[in-house]
């Protein structure tokens, strides 16, 4: 999401008065009837004060899509990392400063063009008081966009239309480097849990179709409300993205974790995420020496490919299977999406 540059209150009103000033000294030296410099120049200096900072809030505005526009996924993040109602709430304060600073710019520019010059200065000054209240009352309206811009600036770039593939499992089983090897995106690889601190992608081509796979982070055995953001992540990746998922086992379980805590994580995501095939990859094969006891996990034979991504075998495999996958049609479930948004 494109957050432009939101400037605190103290700049908001430090450019909207400043400019206003510039433009008010320009009239200065414009031959003008002496009773009616005066309030030109105090009218010229509140329009532009007023006009200015509109203008800056409008750009805001307008730099920021409506929520409910958008993809359910990217609803879901923005909700995830800085919350949809809290981002509606702070735009909506900067909508309503907006329409009464418009009113004080007609009220003032009026009043000052109907009283005597001399009362010029006090009515601007006036109204440059009922500016600096209505900006100072979106203070944290403006704090806020402030920090969604920096919490949303690494949103990824989702191509809605190509196949998506995602890849799910426990920490440091291996996710990050299968990402690597099948796509040739160079994702950051460290041994320590959750490694992945966002959604990575990598793009690839098979059979003149745009093949995306997402590496998303490590997922917890426990259930989704006691997830964390990291962990929310990539349940909104599954549920509006995937059109197949890559369950990694780590065989070795050198990442911490048992294989029956992970068989039971593959679980809950085949019961969560019913409609969308889910294949088996028993991770780390060069790591185990007698692989029998990995038979009580499989459930499906076809759909289970033994690996080891460091070392890159398997992937022919992996990729003859992921020609397969065709895209769900999501098309029903959206519309339905929007209504509930």
């Amino acid at each position: 999401m494109m957050i432009p540059t939101i400037p605190t209150t103290k700049e908001l009103l430090d450019k909207g008065f400043s400019r206003g000033k510039k433009q008010a000294d320009l009239l200065r030296g414009q031959k003008i009837p002496k009773h009616l410099k005066g309030k030109r120049i105090e009218e010229r200096r509140v329009v532009t004060s007023c006009q200015v900072i509109k203008d800056k809030l409008k750009s805001i505005l307008d730099s920021v899509p409506e929520i409910e526009s958008l993809h359910p996924f990217y609803q879901d993040y923005i909700d995830i990392t800085v919350g949809v109602d809290d981002m509606k709430q702070a735009l909506g304060g900067l909508n309503w400063a907006y329409g009464i600073i418009t009113q004080l710019e007609k009220e003032y520019g009026a009043k000052i063009r109907k009283n005597p010059s001399e009362r010029a200065t006090s009515i601007q000054k006036e109204a440059y008081g009922r500016i600096a209240s209505v900006v100072g009352k979106i203070e944290k309206n403006l704090d806020f966009l402030d920090f969604a811009k920096q919490n949303l600036r690494n949103m990824p770039t989702i191509d809605f239309d190509a196949t998506t593939i995602v890849i799910a499992g426990f920490p440091n089983v291996g996710k990050s480097t299968l990402l690597r090897q099948i796509t040739g995106a160079d994702p950051q690889v460290a041994n320590y849990p959750f490694t992945t601190k966002g959604i990575q992608i990598g793009h690839t081509e098979m059979h003149w179709r745009s093949i995306q796979i997402i590496d998303t982070p490590g997922l917890l055995d426990r259930p989704v409300l006691e997830m964390n953001d990291i962990e929310m992540n990539a349940i909104v990746a599954l549920e509006h993205l995937a059109d197949a998922i890559l369950f990694i086992f780590d065989a070795s379980e050198t990442c911490g974790f048992h294989l029956d805590n992970q068989y039971n994580l593959l679980k809950q995501i085949e019961k969560i995420f019913s409609e969308i095939p889910v294949y088996y990859l028993f991770n780390k094969m060069d790591l185990v020496e007698d692989s029998e006891y990995l038979n009580e996990y499989i459930d499906n034979e076809e759909n289970s490919i033994f690996i080891s991504a460091i070392e890159g075998e398997g992937i022919d495999e992996i990729n003859k299977v992921i020609r397969t996958i065709k895209k769900i049609d999501r098309t029903v479930d959206e519309e339905d999406d929007d209504e509930y948004y």
